[in-house]
């Protein structure tokens, strides 16, 4: 059995560790059966963004019109940005794959990997791989999939596509008309890509809204703006799903016990992702998880099984790539260099790059204590110069803030969202309160007026003239 300084387990956020861990002079090995870079960088985050940019550029082209300008679009190179985006992906995995091999203290088991006691894990690859291998060490980044609900009837039966084989180019051209389970984030994305390349999308979701998680007045009026381009079905969890004469055939069904049916030529199940801990076999190694699956972590991210770290997806703290890397930072300091520093995630903020986009950071109104004073201040995207130029779906900034100032929310939809949070998450980070933020001045007539504007609302009146 091969010993080792260090394990990790992922080769995604994990990465970051195995390669910090050996610039300390750590002996390590690296297990990832797939391309290093995990899920961000070649099923998720990345390259997802790079083909909703593309979807962003149709839509602005067909709604030209509204700046004066007569444009129109003949064609859309559906399999060209599908598979470009792809291919790009892939190159920069390979990169990574290269600096992984031209490093003297790094072994990477390009293999499966399962614990198969105390810091000991099996790999087994498809190159005949198969060992054990042991540390005093290990960091388990081991990340997440997309879910499939088991009380789907039909999953096992019908053909349909994941998150994971869109943004890994493993699509057969455009459907015309796509039906989309589900209505998170990534059923939003998705939605919004799709509809933008051409389909005809419908989306079948449980919730009476959209991405039904973030502040209620944000799903509303995402809800509201995707009602106009996309046929929603929302308030019905879907039973069975079939083949039907060449379609596919949704059914789902509402508490009350209203039952529809919808048809297209190719289905998305987009539910959300669980974590793979079950496939690391963690409970072999003493790792406990909770009741979702998720691997426990105190706050210096140490798991219940003594050695053992865990970050990222698989962690459940965060679902972020973003806050996968904080974490990464945090498993440095702790696994690596062997000192104790507690986890802390200043100014989280989170976005969905749909269409609005939306941008998030702190509470909701109804995760806010009853007990709890507040105030609340919005500012509408079309009462700014440039907001009201760029905007078209009734975009805003709602900030909400307790009577002794603290940021205890802000959440925006509309153009820039993904950009405009950040003044914000900056702001909560170094500790300033709402009226430090208010106060601030602000390019004019920059986008970011309208996040100040809101705050404006409830930490101090503002100046505006006749």
């Amino acid at each position: 059995m091969e010993e080792y300084d260090l394990i990790v387990l992922g080769g995604g956020t994990g990465n970051i560790v195995a390669s910090e861990a050996t610039r300390e002079g750590l002996r390590v090995a690296l297990v990832e059966r797939g391309r290093l870079g995990g899920t961000c960088l070649n099923r998720g985050c990345n390259p997802s963004k790079r083909l909703i940019h593309s979807a962003n550029v149709a839509e602005t082209v067909r709604h030209a019109d509204r700046f004066g300008v007569d444009a129109s679009i003949d064609d859309v190179a559906f399999s060209d940005v599908v598979s470009g985006v792809a291919e790009t992906m892939a190159e920069k995995a390979e990169s990574k794959a290269e600096r992984a091999r031209e490093n003297d203290r790094l072994t990477w088991y390009r293999s499966e990997g399962r614990f198969v006691d105390e810091r000991t894990v099996d790999v087994r690859g498809d190159d005949g791989t198969d060992e054990r291998i042991s540390a005093d060490r290990i960091v388990l980044a081991g990340g997440s999939r997309p879910t499939v609900p088991d009380s789907i009837d039909g999953t096992d039966r019908v053909d349909f596509l994941t998150s994971a084989e869109v943004l890994t180019g493993d699509i057969d051209g455009l459907p015309d008309r796509l039906v989309v389970v589900g209505g998170g984030y990534i059923a939003v994305e998705m939605s919004h890509f799709f509809s933008q390349m051409g389909s005809d999308v419908t989306v079948v979701g449980r919730g009476e809204t959209l991405v039904d998680r973030e502040d209620a007045d944000i799903s509303r009026q995402v809800t509201d703006a995707y009602r106009e381009e996309h046929d929603l079905r929302l308030g019905y969890s879907v039973t069975e799903i079939a083949d039907d004469d060449g379609e596919k055939r949704v059914t789902a069904e509402s508490e009350e016990g209203d039952e529809i049916a919808v048809r297209g030529d190719q289905l998305l199940v987009a539910t959300g992702r669980k974590p793979n801990a079950d496939r690391w076999n963690v409970s072999t190694a003493g790792i406990e998880t909770d009741e979702k699956g998720f691997v426990k972590t105190d706050e210096y991210l140490r798991t219940t099984a003594e050695g053992v770290w865990a970050i990222g997806d698989i962690a459940g703290n965060y679902m972020f790539k973003h806050s996968g890397d904080k974490e990464a930072e945090y498993a440095v300091e702790n696994a690596v260099r062997g000192n104790e520093r507690a986890v802390s995630y200043p100014g989280m903020a989170h976005a969905i790059f749909g269409s609005p986009e939306v941008g998030s950071l702190g509470k909701t109104e109804d995760e806010i204590a009853d007990d709890t004073e507040y105030e609340v201040g919005t500012f509408a995207y079309d009462d700014h110069a440039l907001g009201g130029a760029l905007d078209d779906k009734g975009g805003f900034a709602k900030a909400i803030v307790a009577e002794d100032g603290e940021i205890l929310g802000v959440h925006v939809v509309g153009p820039e969202a993904s950009v405009l949070i950040h003044e914000v998450s900056t702001a909560v980070a170094a500790g300033a309160d709402a009226t430090t933020l208010a106060e601030t001045i602000h390019v004019h007539p920059a986008l970011s007026e309208v996040v100040q504007a809101a705050f404006r609302r409830v930490a101090g009146p503002s100046a505006s003239g006749i």
